[in-house]
């Protein structure tokens, strides 16, 4: 078993932290070999795909990196409370994503609130993206800056619909302020205010099939 390699990294201006761990968990193989005979159905919210239940030891699993990734990179060492957790796989094709789905979210405006992507499929499944909104100038979305913010990017989409593809790279209403590319047992984790986005290339393979398509396990909680 390969121990945890963390490596913390603070982005755009705001200065952000945001964590990358390679071996991540323990078994990934096990993983992969659990979701490949699980039942997974459409997402809710606007997750362009479908989800499907972790087992029950998986944050057992990866709890010694998790906490030495809090402890290190955010600085918390209390309590965690686990809110959301599901494998999930991009499935949507570009030309059937909502308008929100093919812009930068995110995910809360608390500041306690973290996000955790596990990445568990193969090379080349693109990875996950960070921006700065370029009328505002916020790269997170906090309660107070919430109004702002949506009203901006209200006028922005009617002055000029985004494309029907996932976004990639800058645009004419968001810079790209950091990347982190997929690998195999790789988790990238950061602030749920931070505004984000699946990296989807054009070449993945946007099957359901976890053995095929672009798995993940993705994670929200809550800083104690």
């Amino acid at each position: 078993m390969t121990a945890p390699d963390i490596v913390g990294r603070r982005i755009g201006l705001e200065r952000e932290p945001i964590a990358i761990v390679d071996h991540f968990h323990p078994d990934p193989s096990s993983l992969r070999a659990f979701a490949a005979t699980a039942r997974f159905v459409p997402a809710r919210r606007h997750y362009p795909g479908v989800r499907a239940a972790l087992p029950d030891d998986y944050f057992q699993a990866v709890r010694p990196a998790l906490s030495q990734v809090l402890a290190g990179v955010f600085g918390h060492r209390a309590g965690v409370a686990l809110l959301d957790a599901s494998f999930s796989i991009v499935t949507t094709p570009p030309d059937a994503l909502f308008v929100p789905q093919r812009l930068p979210h995110f995910d809360a405006v608390e500041a306690d609130r973290i996000a955790l992507v596990h990445y568990l499929g193969g090379e080349g499944a693109g990875g996950t993206a960070f921006y700065r909104h370029r009328a505002t100038g916020f790269e997170t979305i906090d309660a107070a800056r919430a109004p702002t913010y949506l009203d901006a990017v209200r006028a922005d989409i009617a002055s000029a619909p985004p494309p029907a593809a996932y976004i990639g790279g800058s645009t004419p209403f968001f810079e790209q302020i950091s990347t982190v590319e997929a690998r195999p047992n790789r988790a990238v984790i950061y602030r749920s205010a931070l505004l984000h986005s699946g990296k989807i290339p054009a070449t993945a393979t946007l099957s359901a099939d976890p053995l095929r398509g672009r798995l993940t396990v993705t994670a929200f909680l809550s800083l104690g």
